[in-house]
C-alpha cells in the first residue's frame, strides 16, 4: 500500500548536496511537489554524535513540513507539458553552441548542430523508422527513438556508420544485468566501457592499436560521446542533479576500444561469449577505475604476475597487448589458465582454493581470499600497440553486475554507407 493510500503526511530528508537529486527522483515517480528538507549529517556518517546533532537540528522543520496545510499547487500539481518545438534555435555556430550549453544539453565540449539534414543523414545508419523506440533510458525513462539517438550522435560528431554501434549500446544499457540503473547515477562515477568485435571494427576504423583509449580517432571518440549525450539528454542524468558522481570520471566522455582479433593468439571476445566470428558485437560493462603496469619480466610468468599485482577484483577487464598475449600463448597459457591465475593468485588456483576450502573449514581459509572466484567476472581483451604495458579497467564498489554483449545490426545499404565515409581518416604529415 502506497503512502498516499495511507493518507499519511510525509517529508523527504536528504543530505544538502542531494536535495535536488531527491526532488528529481520524486518527480520522476509522480510526486513533483513532495516536501524535501536538508539533513545536515555527513553522507554515510558513522559518528553517533553528529547524527544526533543533525537530526535534532532538523526536527522543527520536519514537524512544520508535516503539519503545514498543503497549498493548492501541492494538492493539484500541474504535470502537463507541451510538445517541444521541432526547431529549438536558429543562429550562428557559436550562437547554437552557447544556446545548447545554457540549456544543459551538451557535455562541456562544442557540439555539432543537429540540423534536420544532418539528423536525416545520420539515420541512414539504421533501417528502423525514426519513431522506433530502441529502449527507455533511466533515470527519467526517456524514450530513445532512432531519431533522438541520431540527434545526439550528430551533436557528438559521429558518422552515420557509427549509428549501428550506438544503437547496440543503447540496447545494452537496457539490459538489467549491466546495473546501469545504479551505475549511471551513483556517487561512484562508473562509466560505460564498450568493446567492439567483428568486421565492423575496420569498416568504421575503430582503433584497437596504439593509443586506442586516447583521443584522436573519430569512431572511438564519437561513439562513446554520443552515448554520454544520450544518457544525459534522453535519460535525464544531469551532473550534480541525477548523476551524483562524487569526484567524477573522465571516461564518461568516451571509453571505446576494439579488439585486435587478427593479432590475438586466442579466440576473440565475442566468440568466447557465444557469437560467430563474422558477427559484429558490442560488449559493455561499467568500470570506475583504470590503471596500467609494466611486467616484472618478459616471459609469461612475469607478465602474469604483473597482471596479478594490479589487483583485479569484482568486474575487471585486462587489456593485454598482442606481443604479451603471444608470449603467454606460446608458453601454454590459455585464457582460462590466465583467468584462474588472476582470480585466485595461485599457479593452479581453482583446484587448490576449493581443496583448502573443503579441508580447512575450521580455519579462516578466506584470510587471503582470491579477488574473485567467478570466471565470468573477468575479461581478457587483446588490444594496444607495441610496448610493455598492460591495462586494467575494474569496477570498484562491490555492486554485482555482468558483462553484456549485443549483436550490432547493420542497415541494408551498409556497404554503400561504408564506402561513402571510408576516407574520413587523419593523414599525418611527417615532420
Amino acid at each position: 500500500m502506497s503512502i498516499e493510500e495511507l493518507d499519511t503526511p510525509v517529508v523527504l530528508l536528504a543530505n544538502p548536496g542531494f536535495v535536488r537529486d531527491a526532488q528529481s527522483a520524486a518527480s520522476n515517480k509522480g510526486m513533483p511537489v513532495i516536501r524535501t528538507l536538508p539533513l545536515n549529517v555527513a553522507c554515510e556518517s558513522t559518528v553517533p554524535e553528529d547524527i544526533h546533532a543533525g537530526t535534532s537540528e532538523a526536527m522543527p522543520a520536519i514537524i512544520d513540513a508535516l503539519i503545514r496545510p498543503l497549498t493548492d499547487h501541492e494538492k493539484s500539481p500541474d504535470g502537463s507539458t507541451k510538445p517541444p518545438p521541432r526547431i529549438a534555435f536558429k543562429g550562428s555556430y557559436e550562437d547554437v553552441n552557447r544556446f545548447f550549453y545554457r540549456k544543459g544539453w551538451g557535455d562541456g565540449l562544442p557540439i555539432v548542430p543537429p540540423t534536420e539534414e544532418a539528423v536525416k543523414e545520420m539515420m541512414k545508419g539504421s533501417d528502423l523508422p525514426a519513431d522506433h523506440v530502441v529502449s527507455k533510458v533511466i533515470p527519467r525513462q526517456g524514450k530513445a527513438t532512432i531519431e533522438k539517438i541520431a540527434v545526439n550522435a550528430v551533436m557528438a560528431g559521429a558518422l552515420p556508420t557509427h549509428m549501428p554501434v550506438i544503437i547496440a549500446a543503447v540496447e545494452a544499457l537496457a539490459d538489467p544485468k549491466t546495473r546501469f540503473d545504479t551505475f549511471e547515477v551513483s556517487t561512484g562515477s562508473w562509466a560505460p566501457f564498450l568493446a567492439i568485435n567483428g568486421p565492423i571494427r575496420d569498416q568504421i576504423r575503430i582503433n584497437y592499436g596504439t593509443g586506442a583509449l586516447s583521443p584522436g580517432d573519430i569512431a572511438n571518440a564519437a561513439i562513446g560521446r554520443a552515448l554520454g549525450l544520450i544518457v544525459k539528454n534522453i535519460g535525464g542524468a544531469r551532473k550534480g542533479i541525477e548523476d551524483m558522481g562524487v569526484i567524477g570520471n573522465p571516461s564518461k566522455y568516451t571509453l571505446v576500444i576494439g579488439e585486435n582479433e587478427e593479432e590475438s593468439p586466442w579466440e576473440p571476445l565475442h566468440v568466447e561469449r557465444g557469437f560467430r566470428k563474422e558477427e559484429n558485437t558490442l560488449t559493455v560493462f561499467f568500470p570506475n577505475s583504470y590503471t596500467q603496469a609494466v611486467p616484472q619480466g618478459t616471459d609469461a610468468q612475469g607478465i602474469a604476475k604483473a597482471m596479478l599485482g594490479m589487483n583485479p577484483w569484482s568486474m575487471s577487464c585486462f587489456i593485454v597487448i598482442p606481443s604479451h598475449a603471444k608470449i603467454l600463448a606460446n608458453e601454454g597459457w590459455t585464457k582460462k589458465r590466465l583467468k584462474e591465475f588472476l582470480l585466485t593468485g595461485a599457479d593452479f588456483p581453482i583446484d587448490s582454493f576449493l581443496q583448502r576450502q573443503g579441508e580447512e573449514k575450521s580455519r579462516d581459509v578466506l584470510s587471503q581470499p582470491p579477488a574473485a572466484i567467478d570466471m565470468d567476472s573477468l575479461l581478457i581483451l587483446v588490444a594496444g600497440g607495441p610496448g610493455a604495458w598492460t591495462g586494467l579497467l575494474k569496477s570498484v564498489g562491490g555492486i554485482k553486475n555482468h558483462f553484456v554483449t549485443k549483436k550490432i545490426n547493420l542497415p541494408r545499404d551498409w556497404d554503400a554507407l561504408v564506402k561513402q565515409y571510408r576516407n574520413v581518416v587523419p593523414l599525418y604529415e611527417m615532420y
